[in-house]
């Protein structure tokens, strides 16, 4: 279980264009996971996470100042009040 495993799965996945397709459908996590791993994968949770950080710090100011603006409009959409 490691980020490595994530990325050859992501790779292969290119490779493959119903599993590509499969991809870019919106998934919960869970199904992403079960998707990996009947690919041969062991992709886990931490792996996700780390590679949402990793592409996240490869971002500049604009870019970040651009998705946190987003979150803010969809948190305060979804809070009451």
């Amino acid at each position: 279980m490691s980020l490595q495993q994530l990325d050859a799965f992501l790779a292969h996945a290119r490779e493959r264009p119903d599993l590509a397709q499969r991809l870019r459908e919106p998934l919960e996590l869970p199904e992403l996971l079960a998707l990996a791993l009947a690919e041969g994968f062991a992709v886990a949770e931490d792996d996700v996470i780390a590679a949402q950080v990793r592409e996240e710090q490869r971002l500049d100011a604009t870019e970040l100042q651009r998705r946190a603006g987003q979150e803010a409009r969809r948190l305060r959409t979804f809070i009451p009040g």
